[in-house]
């Protein structure tokens, strides 16, 4: 099958691999029909190269059409179409009990001290092959797959695999009060979506930050009230422009969409760059010990939020020697909350948002669609943030 694989750091290939087959009597295989490219992918492909390994078979946002499954998969049959999950969890372990599969006791990856595995997330996360392929090996199908219904083009479901729970954990985990306000930093897939999924539960004031024009666009098309970070000299200036907005106190929640790429931070940009030019073995151990990320973000979030509000990370942060600013998030009592969205935890509560009426806005969410031939292109066009690049679905 063709698959789209890691040689190395920017760089990304489709090449022909073995195709998947059932090893495990948990086991199913699916023929992808479509899968998307995720901000995470990004990390990958810039930061988290010392996890990887040359061949790599990335992506964890697929969906498709059960092709076989294992003799323990009693509720997929072949022609079933289904949205694969990107963790990959039991479902009957404790923590999946729990409604955290992302911290599923069967499938962590213990020898890296890691939750549950993960679709195409280098070797922290179980070197899984990923879902850009024409084929995937789905373990533990028992639970994970959800069944989708026939009909509706793939993108009304997609992205249930990771954009739609990750944001309706984002902002479940905001705990905005009814009638309140939720700034949102980053307006990729995941804070755009997140602006979507406030509005429609019924926050009375959605703040969306950012510096590219076609996001702040689709954003205040939405309703979202938009700022944008390229008309601030200093981050002050936005912080006060914001308080003034939600009555000199700052928003209720603020949701950190960005992560550890985020602008601005030059000393952590500068460590991750020089990580990347040593040998892979010295440059894990470095970046597990003493790694740090690009805090802007969520230092803008500590700033910004008000006394007694609550910060939401669903942006992806790997560093190990971050420095916070205790006192403040002390002094200003603010709850933070974070994690892997855990998907089949929200996934009931979201798919009665995909019928007809479409209030989320699904039908029209990706910005572009490929070939999954043409992968290396849409990763640098993502990456680069080119062309109005917000969401790219590829198809095999």
């Amino acid at each position: 099958m063709r698959a789209v694989t890691w040689q190395g750091k920017r760089d990304v290939r489709v090449e022909t691999v073995p195709d998947p087959r059932i090893e495990q009597p948990t086991d199913a295989v699916i023929r992808v029909t479509s899968t998307g490219l995720c901000g995470s992918d990004l990390h990958l492909y810039e930061v988290l190269t010392p996890f990887m390994n040359p061949g790599d078979i990335l992506g964890h946002e697929p969906m498709g059409i059960v092709e076989e499954v294992g003799s323990e998969v009693t509720g997929l049959k072949p022609g079933d179409r289904v949205v694969v999950p990107f963790q990959i969890a039991c479902g009957h372990c404790y923590m999946c009990g729990q409604g955290l599969p992302t911290q599923c006791e069967t499938t962590q990856v213990k020898n890296e001290g890691m939750g549950a595995a993960l679709f195409g997330y280098s070797r922290l996360y179980g070197s899984v092959p990923g879902g850009q392929a024409e084929y995937l090996r789905v373990p533990q199908a028992q639970f994970g797959p959800i069944k989708v219904p026939e009909g509706p083009a793939d993108d009304r479901y997609l992205f249930l695999s990771d954009v739609l729970p990750t944001a309706w954990q984002a902002v479940r985990y905001a705990a905005v009060p009814p009638g309140g306000s939720v700034a949102v930093l980053g307006l990729g897939p995941i804070g755009d979506m997140s602006c979507r999924i406030a509005l429609h539960q019924g926050a009375s004031q959605v703040i969306g930050v950012d510096l590219v024009p076609e996001r702040l666009r689709r954003a205040r098309e939405r309703g979202v009230e938009t700022f944008d970070l390229n008309s601030f000299d200093k981050p002050d200036e936005l912080v006060e422009a914001i308080k003034d907005r939600t009555g000199g106190r700052g928003p209720d929640a603020v949701i950190d969409a960005v992560g550890t790429e985020a602008h601005g931070s030059r000393v952590a940009r500068a460590q991750q760059q020089a990580a990347g030019l040593l040998p892979k073995a010295w440059a894990a151990k470095i970046h597990q010990k003493a790694g740090a990320d690009r805090l802007a973000a969520l230092l803008l979030a500590i700033d910004l939020v008000r006394r007694g509000g609550t910060i939401s990370l669903s942006g992806v942060y790997g560093g190990a020697a971050d420095p916070l600013p205790m006192l403040t998030l002390f002094d200003k009592q603010i709850q933070l909350r974070m994690g892997q969205a855990n998907v089949r935890r929200w996934s009931d509560e979201i798919l009665p948002l995909l019928g007809d009426e479409d209030p989320l806005g699904v039908d029209g969410f990706a910005t572009h669609h490929v070939p999954l031939t043409e992968a290396p292109e849409a990763y640098k066009m993502f990456q680069e943030k080119a062309d109005g690049a917000v969401k790219v679905v590829m198809r095999p």
